[in-house]
């Protein structure tokens, strides 16, 4: 073993650790262990930029771009509405109109902005038709990661492992390749959720809020707020951050893990925390679109955009999909000038921009609304999948596995690389899964001397399947404290789905790319 190996693994030790207890953001974390493969001369200055300037990652960031601009059309509003049943109905019929049509919509759009519309959205609806909102939240997050899987685009975990299997000289995947299996899992457990998520998911936790306080002033009025990355009180006492007189809101409770604190004179703000505020109509207004909060509700609707700008957005949506489609067909392709590539970068692009100048986004504010660590996170993650094919760590590792599963071939690797990456996703976040699973997966095919696709598509289910714990995925955090669920929630339902993800992952992938 030589030193730049025991470098490696005990810098990404380290770093998984640093991941599991929070203690800085993600993206700070993986460029701390790449500039100590910089300072060690595994990596060249070179190879840590190069994951700054990836295709895959700038796709990514301008995907943020187009989500808020459909986010902020109301085209997502004006859907969620039009699914949910207005007279009394029943959890099953409830589900059954709403789980495969929010599917499809993530299928192309980032999770995030679908839950931050519809989590709100449902939990009043429930209220209403008096069904346990807690039914619905939970299988709503579910539901957005299950579409994610079957394209491309769905997530930037396909768009990372993309990204890496070009960087590797090979062909990437097209839009909906992935969905040759996520299809699949998305429909085996969208059913699952429909027979059993009523079953596993424990009824409505009463508002413990008391209304004498908003009876004693009307114009304040309870509103939900859940904490962002860049919250500047994350980490301090509640009692030692002056929450009125940055937000001009009073805290009245914190939500956290199913569990709900009044007494707040001890509790620390932490990232993902649900906070019980009351305020007035201006807080929304003013923090709305803060990347302060990430998502915030009064119980009341947005004022939507107009019929037109609505149409549009969905019409630009349209256009980046069926475009980058039809630019991968090789008919298309040798039609093309030599140099120009109709791909999912070329559309986003011209989407983008598109929309900044048509107002549909406001373009002076287009930075609030990229998730600059995720990006971090994706660019230093290709750097840290470098330095474990320079240093052998991924070769060591891999020989390490085939030599346990020697006799039992090619199937018992591809279920090992799996839970692999899905205790990696479920502990730590989905891209940096991916990313230190990839030259495993690369090593491992080219060891065996097979095909490394389902490898790679394997990777990709596992990386996205965050269905047992409320930490690995943005949209299962937001609905935990919307929903007021314990950790022990997510496991009871989630494991299951984990399972299902696994079984048709191994035994369906090699079906569809054979080794």
């Amino acid at each position: 073993m030589t030193l730049e190996v025991i470098i490696v693994l005990v810098a990404l030790v380290a770093m998984l650790t640093a991941l599991i207890m929070d203690k800085m953001r993600p993206g700070m974390i993986l460029f701390s262990v790449v500039v100590i493969f910089l300072c060690t001369g595994i990596l060249s200055p070179k190879e840590i930029l190069e994951g700054f300037s990836n295709k895959g990652m700038i796709t990514v960031a301008m995907l943020f771009l187009v989500s808020e601009g459909i986010r902020q059309s109301g085209a997502l509003t004006q859907v969620i509405k039009k699914l949910l049943p207005q007279s009394q109905t029943t959890v099953f019929k409830a589900q059954a109109r709403m789980l495969p049509t929010i599917a499809f919509i993530s299928a192309f759009l980032n999770n995030t902005p679908v839950v931050v519309i519809f989590a709100p959205i449902i939990k009043r609806w429930a209220n209403y038709v008096k069904l346990p909102a807690t039914y619905f939240l939970i299988p709503l997050s579910y539901v957005t990661i299950l579409g994610g899987i079957c394209t491309l685009i769905g997530t930037s975990t396909n768009l990372v492992v993309h990204s890496m299997i070009q960087e590797a000289g090979m062909k990437g995947f097209s839009m909906f390749e992935l969905g040759k299996v996520g299809i699949f899992i998305a429909i085996a457990g969208i059913i699952y959720l429909f027979l059993f998520s009523s079953k596993l998911l424990p009824a409505d936790r009463p508002e413990t809020l008391s209304d004498e306080e908003e009876e004693n002033n009307p114009s304040l009025h309870p509103v939900e707020a859940v904490i962002g990355a860049r919250f500047p009180g994350i980490n301090k006492r509640v009692n030692d951050f002056d929450f009125k007189r940055h937000y001009g809101a009073e805290v009245k409770e914190l939500r956290r893990g199913g569990n709900t604190y009044k007494d707040l004179s001890e509790i620390r703000f932490r990232e993902g925390d649900t906070l019980i505020l009351l305020a007035d109509d201006s807080f929304v207004k003013t923090w709305g679109e803060s990347s302060v909060f990430i998502m915030l509700a009064n119980g009341k609707d947005y004022e939507p955009a107009g019929k037109k700008k609505r149409w549009f957005a969905l019409f630009l949506l349209l256009f980046m999909i069926i475009g980058a489609t039809i630019g991968e067909l090789p008919a298309v392709q040798k039609l093309l000038p030599e140099g120009i590539k109709l791909d999912m970068f070329f559309f986003v692009s011209i989407t983008t921009v598109i929309m900044a100048w048509t107002k549909i986004f406001p373009p002076r504010k287009y930075t609030k609304y990229i998730s600059w660590d995720i990006l971090i996170t994706i660019a230093c993650a290709f750097a840290i999948s470098k330095a474990m094919e320079n240093s052998g760590v991924a070769d060591l590792l891999a020989g390490y596995i085939i030599d346990l599963s020697r006799s039992h071939g090619p199937y018992i690797l591809l279920a090992v690389l799996f839970i692999i990456t899905n205790i990696f996703t479920e502990l730590i976040t989905n891209n940096a899964a991916a990313a230190l699973s990839f030259p495993l997966a690369l090593s491992l095919s080219q060891q065996l001397g097979v095909n490394p696709m389902p490898f790679f598509v394997v990777i990709c289910m596992a990386a996205s399947a965050s269905f047992s714990t409320p930490i690995g995925y943005q949209t299962n955090l937001i609905v935990q404290g919307i929903g007021n669920y314990k950790f022990t929630d997510f496991v009871r339902i989630g494991l299951p789905l984990n399972i299902i993800t696994f079984l048709i992952s191994v035994f369906v992938i090699p079906q569809i790319w054979p080794f």
